[in-house]
């Protein structure tokens, strides 16, 4: 059996640009290259049939170590929790009271990006803290 190398993680959304310029600020990803034969991502955007325009759009790891994040556009709106969420680790390794200010420090940076602040969790007997967010059009993630 062969070995999985990679994966892509997909988002459904309403606006696939801006919720990817949105999740590249988050984790330091860019938009990939437009594919040959056109110079920016809008001249290949115009030249899909009109009902396809705006439809999808990705960011990618520049290291080419993290996942590439797929976002598409679906008709219906977000209505319950996410099955599956990103843990975006920015408190790894830390603990206690510095681990609390580099996740409240981070979720500064992300709310002026527009993303929410639902709760934080503190650490129990089994967990560190964490931060419940939510990105820009409500699809939840946390800060750990």
């Amino acid at each position: 059996m062969a070995a999985i190398k990679q994966i892509q993680v997909t988002f459904d959304c309403a606006e696939p640009e801006r919720v990817a310029r949105f999740w590249c600020e988050v984790l330091g990803y860019v938009v990939p290259p437009p594919p040959e034969g056109f110079a920016t991502w809008d001249d290949f955007d115009r030249a899909l049939p009109p009902e396809r325009q705006g439809s999808a759009f990705a960011c990618i790891d520049p290291s080419g170590v993290g996942p590439r994040l797929y976002f598409q556009r679906v008709p219906e709106g977000k209505v319950v929790k996410n099955r599956v969420h990103l843990d975006v680790r920015v408190g790894t390794g830390l603990v206690g009271e510095e681990r609390l200010a580099a996740l409240e420090a981070e979720c500064a940076r992300l709310v002026a990006l527009g993303a929410v602040r639902v709760r934080l969790l503190l650490a129990d007997a089994h967990n560190e803290s964490c931060l419940l967010m939510q990105d820009i059009e409500g699809n939840e993630f946390c800060l750990d």
